[in-house]
């Protein structure tokens, strides 16, 4: 493991990377029961996409734990498996999950491309050192937002966009207790405070009905569902040469592009993986195991995949190599075989730790110039815009839009490199035209 990984080079060790692992798993394994519930609204078979959620996530960050050696996991996006269902399927388009699993798999290969002639890297590299900050910190603020609406914390309101839920609800009560207690272990300086909360709310959450226990011993244990119906189920060239087809893979692309990019951005300048010019060393690598896990997904049966934002967790727990990411593949593996039992945490008892990696994250804004306008401004839209828009994308283009207009307009013209004025014109002509 020292010799693979370099562990003591990255001041860490086998004990704080396991833990690492175990809590990013538990902080996204939520996305085994929500990715298959939703497109199993399209028609597809809820257990095969389950199957193929928990394949194509272990696959993917296996490829990042072993080839890339960072500690970011991968499975199906949240957000793209929406559109996936929503708009291609079950909205205005009108298109069989069969259309958006070849849009998916297409999306896969193009990036493979775009990854082996470093054009993705090169998208890393050209954002500011200024807007990874930004990133971060707004990544921390939309993971939070996550946590806290997830459990009914803040709801949606009347008149208003968001207002404060029922405190008197069991599942709120639950989470609040977990963001006591989790605050509890980190200000005694207690190693895994994130996993150890997780588990011991989920515990607390028994008596107030939130977490569900199964019946018997024996339905904890199961053999993964078949993936018959789900896998390689593509349409024909008539389909895929299609005006429709182009639409649909652009806006796969590009809302992965930029959620990976944003993720990568922020998980890394938290993790202080950066180099002293922005750059991620290994970027290319780590973006090839997104590209690869998602064409992965669509031959096994399911949604675009993509490097998750609850990586945070993990890194906040002191995970900085390979083997955290490691860690989190074989619990995506473990649980094809013991799904009932992971399962059981609630969204109550994840949410505390996502509330306290939003806290991590915001460490980042000290390293924001708040002296230039042309700086500080295009950082704080990229901070709001996540949150609001729900979406690190849509964040990451009001910030490289308004930095390029600002800098521009303040004739601050060698600040901007090509790649900022070619990403900011599509942005513009994405707004115009889609």
């Amino acid at each position: 493991m020292e010799k693979f990984f370099k562990l003591k080079e990255h001041g860490t060790d086998v004990k704080t990377e396991v833990l690492a692992g175990l809590t990013t798993f538990m902080t996204m394994a939520y996305i085994l029961i929500v990715n298959p519930e939703m497109l199993a609204l399209t028609g597809m078979d809820l257990g095969g996409v389950f199957t193929a959620t928990a394949l194509s996530a272990m696959i993917a960050t296996l490829i990042m734990a072993l080839y890339a050696k960072y500690p970011f996991a991968l499975a199906p996006g949240m957000g793209l498996n929406a559109f996936f269902t929503f708009s291609v399927v079950l909205g205005p388009m009108q298109k069989s999950w069969q259309f958006a699993l070849t849009a998916v798999l297409i999306e896969g290969i193009i990036f493979v491309l775009l990854s082996a002639v470093k054009a993705r890297e090169a998208i890393f590299n050209a954002i500011p050192k200024n807007l990874k900050s930004a990133v971060s910190v707004g990544i921390g603020l939309f993971i939070a937002f996550i946590g806290v609406t997830g459990t009914g914390l803040v709801v949606p309101g009347d008149g208003t966009i968001v207002e404060l839920g029922s405190i008197r609800s069991p599942q709120v009560l639950v989470a609040l207790i977990g963001i006591i207690v989790i605050g509890f272990l980190l200000a005694k300086n207690i190693k895994g405070a994130l996993l150890i909360g997780i588990v011991l709310t989920t515990i607390i959450g028994i008596p107030f009905g939130v977490t569900v226990l199964p019946d018997t011993f024996t339905s904890i244990v199961s053999l993964p569902p078949s993936m018959k119906d789900v896998a390689f189920q593509f349409v024909g060239w008539n389909e895929i040469f299609s005006l429709e087809m182009v639409l649909v893979v652009f806006t796969f692309l590009f809302v992965d592009i930029f959620d990976t990019v944003g993720t990568l951005a922020g998980v890394a300048t938290k993790a202080d993986m950066l180099d002293e010019d922005g750059k991620l060393p290994r970027v290319g690598k780590a973006l090839m195991a997104d590209a690869v896990g998602t064409i992965a997904g669509a031959c096994l049966g399911t949604s675009t995949t993509t490097t998750y934002v609850e990586s945070a967790s993990g890194v906040a727990e002191g995970g900085r190599t390979g083997l955290t990411a490691l860690t989190t593949a074989l619990m995506f593996g473990l649980a094809l075989f013991f799904a009932p039992l992971f399962t059981i945490v609630p969204s109550a008892a994840t949410a505390p730790a996502l509330v306290m990696v939003g806290l991590f994250m915001m460490g980042s804004i000290k390293d924001i110039d708040f002296e230039d306008y042309t700086e500080a401004i295009p950082a704080f839209l990229t901070i709001i815009m996540m949150p609001f828009a729900y979406s690190i994308a849509e964040g990451i283009v009001f910030g490289m839009v308004s930095y390029v207009i600002l800098k521009a307009l303040s004739g601050k013209f060698k600040d901007i490199s090509i790649i900022m004025w070619i990403l900011s014109l599509v942005f513009v002509a994405r707004f115009i035209f889609m």
